[in-house]
């Protein structure tokens, strides 16, 4: 609630400092006095626009504060949290215009931008008076009203949460679309890579040896031509294997007759077995080999395939099996991505038959509760001074889509006389008018989350008598839920109010000046006997004033 506003150099304000109690508290004065420069400071210091002409004749900027307890308001303290400028159960918002036009705008002495300001102010204060500055114009603000009085928040924000999974899992269908394309063009590429690696029976052992293989076969005329030469020369009577026995036999002779010969004797007689065991190895390698031109032509048809498929893949030959298992994964994976896709357009379906369920549970309510509604603030309104008028909760359908907040729109249309049309509430002419309808709904709806303070002008506006009595028991009633400010002409107002503030408007050689005055019980009864009775406060007059507080308690 608000607790204090300072201004300085504000218009025709110079010093200005007002402590507000909860409750209901009421502003009067002359006409002409500077009442609404009230509202005028807590607009800028709300975040409403201000430009340059506010700020006082000879000052160099004006200054305005307001300070708030928001100690029972965890809306408020996390929405402050959220933004870093909390302040333990405190907020205090203050503006500065400067004389050249430019403003700054803090909250809890932190510099913010002035939609920062706004956005707190907004939490804070609902200005029933001029229509930019209404949160009920709003139409979230009267789908919330109407969801408050019909007890259906629980139910809106279930709906909102499938609403939500609805739009992820929508966004997800997307992308999978969006690549779908691509996917199909993939899939069909890596299918016929497949197939065309499958039709090639690879093996893997055949890879690793077929390039080998083929260079035997190409070359084996060759090969034999070599390998016989090399075993006739190690083998026939004047052959190496011949000249090492003929030379081990020596040697072993002479070993017996000097033993230091033992080393060479041994190395000998490796050489020779050795030059044996190869002639053993190469007889059999000769053995294996033939020439036979039709192995070497399916060698090479066999090898340039396989050649080719490297190619493609740009792999070497052994490679082959290997990129043939990463595809084949590949292909599981598009596989899987179209059954995810499946299984997201089931999950989509089962949200919307669920989203349709709530939908239609939440519309049944809301017709009911609406119906009601409009009846009790029809009833209101023509307490309330207006007799002709009627009051109207509609709920247009929006699409059929998945939509949050369900399957309506909430709109608050008045008919002000009898022969008129329905209109949307931001439409009502009067501001007047406009001002009672507010109350009239406000009170209706005392239950639901307003702001904490309410400020009302001009509620009075073309009433009088019985009428604006009844506007003061409906504010007070109202006072009891929020802390209610009330600028108003009538002395029935007036006397409901648990605080009474007066504007006071002086001329001096500096030019006007405003004051505001907390009036104490004497200087209320004269208030109200003068706005009951004009200048002159008469007896007559103070003694209605006084019946009309007693009356009021």
């Amino acid at each position: 609630m608000l607790s204090q506003l300072s201004v300085k150099n504000l218009a025709v304000v110079e010093t200005l400092d007002l402590s507000f109690k909860q409750g209901m508290s009421v502003v009067t004065g002359e006409t002409g006095a500077g009442k609404s420069i009230l509202l005028q400071a807590l607009n800028l210091v709300l975040g409403g626009r201000g430009d340059a002409t506010l700020v006082r004749l000879g000052a160099d900027k004006a200054e305005i504060s307001a300070s708030f307890d928001v100690t029972h308001y965890p809306k408020i303290q996390n929405h402050l949290q959220v933004q870093s400028l909390e302040d333990e159960g405190e907020c205090i918002l203050r503006r500065v215009l400067n004389a050249d036009g430019r403003s700054r705008a803090f909250v809890n002495s932190i510099n913010v931008p002035l939609s920062v300001m706004r956005g707190v102010g907004e939490l804070l204060v609902d200005m029933h008076a001029q229509n930019e500055h209404q949160l009920l114009l709003r139409p979230n603000q009267q789908r919330q009203l109407l969801d408050t009085y019909a007890d259906t928040q629980a139910l809106c924000t279930s709906l909102n949460l499938v609403v939500n999974a609805h739009k992820q899992v929508n966004k997800q269908i997307e992308d999978l679309n969006n690549s779908h394309q691509m996917r199909l063009q993939q899939q069909e590429l890596l299918t016929h890579q497949l197939k065309e690696l499958n039709d090639a029976i690879l093996n893997e052992q055949e890879l690793s040896t077929i390039e080998a293989e083929f260079k035997t076969s190409a070359n084996s005329a060759t090969l034999i031509e070599k390998a016989s030469g090399v075993l006739n020369q190690l083998e026939n009577e004047a052959g190496i294997n011949t000249q090492l026995l003929s030379i081990n036999h020596a040697l072993s002779e002479a070993l017996d007759m000097d033993k230091a010969l033992t080393q060479t004797v041994e190395l000998l007689l490796s050489a020779q077995l050795q030059t044996q065991e190869g002639i053993y190895e190469l007889t059999h390698y000769l053995s294996g080999l033939f020439v036979d031109d039709e192995t070497v032509k399916t060698l090479e048809a066999r090898l340039g395939e396989l050649h080719g498929l490297a190619r493609r893949h740009a792999c070497q030959i052994p490679e082959l099996l290997t990129i043939k298992n990463n595809i084949k994964l590949q292909l599981d994976e598009i596989s899987t991505g179209m059954h995810s896709l499946d299984e997201l357009n089931h999950q989509k379906n089962q949200l919307q038959a669920d989203y349709q369920e709530k939908a239609a549970h939440l519309s049944k309510i809301r017709t009911s509760k609406a119906r009601e509604l409009s009846n009790l603030v029809t009833q209101t309104m023509q307490v309330l001074g207006m007799p002709n008028s009627e009051f109207s909760s509609a709920l247009p359908s929006k699409s059929s889509d998945v939509r949050l907040n369900g399957a309506e729109s909430v709109d608050f249309l008045v008919k002000i006389n009898m022969g008129q049309d329905f209109k949307p509430l931001k439409k009502v002419a009067s501001g007047g008018e406009l001002s009672r309808i507010s109350l009239a709904i406000s009170v209706i709806g005392s239950g639901s989350e307003y702001t904490p303070t309410l400020i009302f002008d001009e509620v009075d506006v073309g009433i009088s008598g019985a009428v604006a009595e009844v506007v003061g028991k409906k504010l007070k009633q109202l006072s009891e839920y929020y802390q209610v400010i009330c600028i108003t002409h009538l002395a029935q107002v007036a006397a409901f109010g648990h605080q009474h503030l007066c504007v006071q408007k002086a001329q001096n050689k500096d030019g006007a000046q405003t004051t505001v005055t907390q009036l104490s019980s004497n200087e209320r009864v004269n208030e109200i006997a003068r706005i009951l009775g004009g200048v002159t406060i008469t007896d007559k007059a103070r003694n209605a004033a006084e019946e009309m507080i007693g009356m009021s308690v």
